[in-house]
């Protein structure tokens, strides 16, 4: 950082105030450049008196400090607490900070994490606040991560120094401050290191997102494709996890989507992304071990004789055996105990992705539905223990 101007994110308040402190302490040691920035919310009738002393706390240290007042959106629609974070970001950008430095410490760290736990978040929202991370491109810092209030709290009375007490800390209608006054004195009582604890499962969380970014990465170049940034990584990883079918990621020249928990790729152009091909014709079957369907990418349908396995061959003598595509309300009894169900509702069961579906060749009998890839045979038609039977697979030519 020698030659770095670091940027202080400075409210007055106790954590922001002892930063100040040992940043400043630091600086001639480190050969950063110092300065901080306080962000005038206008939300408290103690506004002024906060921007007051920050001027006061710097002018005594040398550090040169900007106020910013800024406009809050009251009906934003994260909340209050929520839009004055933005504004606060938002004025920390304008800086010409090479590195923005807050005073986020251990217990706003274990407060975030039981915030994201209780509204359900996975483990990218759980891993809560990076110690270093970037803020809008700029690098951001949390040295304080770390270090409990209390800590703070006796370094400031040791040091002689004065903060400013926040009357909003106090107003439980806010749900941080709820946990913070009511939930957490509980946990406490049960769990004295419950902070530290939760701290921990951030770094945790925080560790399996990385895992995570490296396994895709390494997805991709065996793929063939070339490695995204940082950044995008982070996106498209964030966007996969979401799990919409309806979700595609372009990357390189390929199709990524993500369903019930796993990644699928394919090549743009290899059909992976279409439904039904337009005019795809039924084909007849006439006794060959392979079966080439050009329309669907060059797959191959292999029929493989067997006993007592697969499709009554003698069944499968009776009327003309084609292979056709899905075009609705077809459907299918695999298990003998349950009944004909839809296409659809056994597709959803067996975990079959929705774009892949309607590209999966259909076996008839006449005008009965004998066999389904993905899903195997009606067991009306099914060979019978020693009875000649035939047993098709599907090699799909642009697996996603």
């Amino acid at each position: 950082m020698r030659g770095a101007r670091l940027v202080l994110g400075l409210s007055g308040g106790l954590d922001s105030i002892v930063l100040l402190h040992l940043l400043h302490a630091a600086a001639s040691r480190h050969g950063y450049v110092l300065g901080a920035l306080h962000v005038h919310h206008g939300l408290s009738p103690n506004a002024d008196a906060w921007a007051r002393h920050c001027r006061r706390v710097c002018r005594a240290l040398a550090v040169p400090l900007g106020v910013r007042r800024v406009r809050v959106a009251r009906r934003s629609g994260g909340g209050l607490e929520a839009a004055a974070r933005e504004a606060r970001h938002a004025a920390l950008l304008r800086t010409r900070a090479d590195a923005i430095v807050l005073a986020h410490q251990l217990d706003d760290q274990a407060e975030t994490v039981l915030l994201q736990l209780l509204r359900g978040a996975g483990p990218r929202g759980a891993s809560a606040m990076p110690a270093v991370g970037t803020l809008g491109g700029k690098r951001l810092l949390r040295p304080l991560l770390e270090v409990r209030r209390e800590a703070l709290r006796r370094y400031a009375r040791r040091h002689a120094l004065d903060w400013v007490e926040d009357e909003s800390n106090d107003r439980e209608s806010i749900t941080r401050n709820y946990l913070r006054h009511r939930v957490g004195p509980l946990l406490a009582a049960r769990f004295p290191r419950w902070r530290e604890s939760l701290a921990r499962a951030a770094r945790h969380f925080a560790a399996a997102q990385a895992d995570e970014r490296a396994l895709l990465r390494a997805f991709l170049e065996q793929q063939g494709l070339r490695a995204p940034s940082e950044a995008r990584l982070i996106e498209m990883l964030k966007q996969l996890a979401a799990g919409s079918p309806r979700m595609q990621l372009l990357h390189d020249g390929a199709r990524l989507r993500s369903y019930r928990g796993r990644v699928y790729l394919d090549r743009i152009g290899a059909g992976g992304g279409q439904a039904s091909p337009p005019g795809f014709e039924p084909l007849t079957w006439q006794g060959q071990r392979r079966l080439r369907l050009a329309a669907l990418d060059g797959g191959e349908l292999r029929f493989r004789r067997t006993r007592g396995a697969g499709i009554d061959a003698a069944r499968l003598g009776t009327g003309v055996v084609s292979v056709r595509l899905r075009r609705g309300g077809e459907r299918l009894q695999p298990d003998p105990r349950r009944p004909r169900r839809t296409l659809k509702n056994l597709f959803q069961e067996a975990g079959i992705p929705p774009w892949q579906r309607d590209r999966l060749p259909l076996l008839y009998c006449g005008e009965a539905l004998v066999w389904v890839a993905g899903l195997g045979v009606d067991c009306r038609y099914s060979a019978a223990a020693g009875a000649p039977g035939i047993v098709p697979e599907w090699r799909d030519a642009a697996p996603d």
